[in-house]
């Protein structure tokens, strides 16, 4: 399906569809509701550079830029929440070197975003949400900034799911939850979903649920991503790698969740 979906991407862009497909697209997801909160699974970089005879560094690089296109397309369709999973847990048994330029890539590009104008134009609170002590010093310290720097701003809110994992952060609010019991602070009686809510990674967030959650290459799972901001998603699976994905790729997913009629369990 991936080389179908690759030989597709070729005959738009090299005959002149993709711009009049792109333009149609846009008008049709323009009449539609956009989704608050868009969480994307990045999957793909290491197959595409297999498939492209290159090294992993080079599907990395690639896939680093895609971050960096979706943004800008988030900003334009005033997309007020987006979470991006980068790095999970497990990833970080991998070997040494790719995780080395990993934290490299993944330190350059947050230095770049921290230097970014419309972090502040756009009132944008950006945030990493995971097992942040795990990381090196030199990627703390940055995460750290930019924290700080967009601590006060709730317009827009940029999740950066790295050294992630589903079960730990369900683990780690339990734990949260457990000493405030302990402590005298909360009754177990008193324990509700918000309460739960207030002690998960996204409790920054003024709505912690995920409207749409979209994971390139093929794969359709979810590998522990937002577990419980999960419960009513939209689930949306593209049969594209990370590398490669496009406005138009994002906005087949807009469209897609806009044709779901969605119940949130009524």
């Amino acid at each position: 399906m991936i080389e179908f979906n690759g030989i597709i991407n070729a005959v738009l862009n090299f005959s002149g569809l993709y711009r009049f497909y792109s333009k149609r697209l846009e008008k049709e997801i323009s009449m539609g509701d956009m989704p608050n909160h868009i969480a994307i699974i990045l999957d793909g970089n290491r197959r595409w550079a297999k498939r492209n005879l290159v090294i992993s560094k080079h599907g990395h690089f690639r896939g680093a830029n895609a971050v960096e296109n979706l943004l800008d397309w988030c900003e334009e369709f005033d997309i007020k929440i987006t979470t991006l999973y980068v790095l999970s847990a497990e990833n970080l048994d991998r070997k040494n070197e790719e995780l080395e330029f990993l934290y490299d890539l993944i330190k350059t590009r947050l230095e770049k975003l921290y230097d970014d104008p419309r972090i502040h134009k756009n009132q944008m609170r950006v945030k990493a949400i995971g097992r942040i002590e795990l990381l090196p010093d030199s990627i703390k310290d940055v995460l750290s900034r930019l924290d700080n720097a967009t601590k006060d701003y709730d317009k827009h809110f940029l999740n950066i799911a790295i050294a992630y994992g589903g079960q730990n952060e369900m683990v780690d609010a339990i734990k949260k939850i457990g000493s405030k019991i302990k402590s005298g602070e909360l009754d177990t009686k008193d324990i509700s979903k918000d309460v739960i809510e207030s002690n998960l990674y996204t409790s920054h967030l003024p709505h912690p649920s995920a409207d749409m959650i979209l994971r390139t290459s093929g794969e359709k799972r979810m590998s522990g991503f937002l577990m419980w901001q999960s419960a009513y998603s939209e689930l949306v699976f593209l049969d594209i790698f990370w590398p490669e994905f496009r406005k138009i790729d994002l906005m087949r997913a807009i469209r897609i969740f806009q044709k779901r009629k969605r119940r949130i369990g009524k």
